[in-house]
């Protein structure tokens, strides 16, 4: 018989192990001696140690499932519970005891991390589906059609949830996205309908600005051609591969229209300026003829320069009332000198003149003749009256005779 802490073998072969619950048969032994039958078994009882340790290891340091950590717990559990090692088999099965205490605390944390990691995901995906709502009512097409499509990489990323939750966000996030597809879609049609008739449209104008290029109504067509250029703003733009074409064309048959008109009117303004010099000319000799000296003889003169100035043509406009001015300060010289000349010659003015100043002379007379006897008489409150009048009616006297000397009398 031999034996050692853990085990015995009896006179029959039999191997036993001791436990807390009393010796157990591990196996026969016929092949060799007693020692030989503990050293295998006690070989078998360092493999179960290796492999417990190794699963702790695994355990401990790996991401090996719960599952697939209770699988092995349980095969080696029950190569102990079965005896078929010889050793400290109740301190292997405390191992075991830990190493599951271990591995569903490892299951615990993963589990919580787990139910963390789908609320995090949950909110996530909410918090995109909230987002995506929101870009759905955008008319900010560009950045939120980029924006859109980044979610969409962001919630691949995330874990999904159960699928009931999953699902039900994503019917959200995914109509989000449709109903802003729809409305882009819907204006950019809408855009590209606008844009058709905006084309149309400005291709009238340029149909007309191209007709009036090569009118000379100058001031009719300018104004024209500035309703149609009002006409172009309202009209909104085209498409892009027109738009540029069709400014290019309505541009050049404007510049072609004022080029000629800018040229014309450069040519006038160089003849203008030239008449406005011969005009001076003409109102330089007409100042001449004032004061008029021979009225006959100024007034054919300022007939004659008169029918040259008509001749000339136009003057620049803010030149024109300055000189014309002054030929008209000549012409009413003339005027004034044809009215005193016609009063002076007219025999019914002499005449009533004449007799004007015959009845304030007689007037005055008689007054000097009534002044005198009412200071002979010593009535001096009648002559200083009569004086008075006197001096009114001699007033008139000599406005008379002043007159009548234009008459030449």
């Amino acid at each position: 018989m031999s034996s050692d802490p853990w085990g015995r073998v009896d006179e029959t072969g039999t191997v036993y192990v001791r436990t807390a619950d009393g010796e157990k048969v591990v196996g026969s032994w016929q092949a060799g001696s007693p020692e030989e039958a503990l050293a295998y078994f006690e070989r078998k009882y360092e493999g179960l140690v290796v492999e417990i340790g190794l699963l702790e290891k695994r355990v401990k340091t790996t991401d090996l499932s719960a599952k697939d950590a209770m699988a092995a717990i349980d095969h080696i559990r029950h190569q102990v519970d079965e005896h078929h090692a010889v050793g400290d088999l109740d301190a292997l099965s405390k191992r075991l005891d830990k190493l599951v205490e271990t591995v569903e605390s490892r299951r615990e944390e993963r589990k919580a991390q787990k139910a963390k990691q789908a609320d995090e995901a949950r909110h996530a995906k909410e918090a995109l589906v909230t987002e995506a709502e929101e870009l759905a009512r955008s008319e900010q097409w560009r950045a939120a059609g980029e924006r859109l499509r980044a979610l969409v990489d962001i919630w691949k990323g995330l874990p999904r949830l159960d699928r009931k939750s999953d699902d039900e966000l994503w019917h959200r996030f995914s109509h989000a996205r449709s109903a802003f597809s729809k409305r882009r879609k819907a204006h950019f049609a809408s855009l590209d309908a606008q844009r058709e008739d905006a084309r149309k449209a400005k291709e009238r104008l340029v149909a007309e600005a191209e007709a009036l290029s090569r009118s000379t109504d100058w001031g009719a067509t300018a104004a024209r051609y500035r309703d149609l250029m009002t006409e172009w703003k309202a009209a909104g733009r085209a498409q892009r591969e027109h738009e540029d074409d069709l400014w290019n064309r309505f541009r050049g048959a404007q510049d072609v229209f004022f080029a000629a008109r800018s040229q014309v009117f450069a040519e006038r303004d160089a003849e203008q300026t030239e008449n406005l010099k011969l005009k001076e000319e003409l109102a330089d000799e007409a100042e001449k003829l004032v004061p008029v000296t021979d009225l006959k003889a100024a007034r054919a003169a300022f007939r004659a320069l008169n029918e040259r100035w008509e001749a000339i043509g136009h003057v620049p406009r803010d030149a024109r009332p300055k000189v014309e001015g002054r030929m008209h300060t000549v012409e009413r010289a003339l005027q004034e000198a044809e009215e005193a000349e016609w009063r002076r010659t007219n025999p019914e003015a002499r005449a009533r003149a004449a007799g004007l100043t015959g009845q304030l002379q007689d007037a005055v007379d008689k007054l000097e003749k009534q002044i005198e006897a009412a200071r002979a008489a010593g009535n001096d409150a009648k002559a200083d009256k009569l004086s008075r009048e006197l001096e009114g009616r001699q007033a008139l006297l000599d406005q008379a005779l002043k007159g009548l000397q234009e008459f030449g009398g």
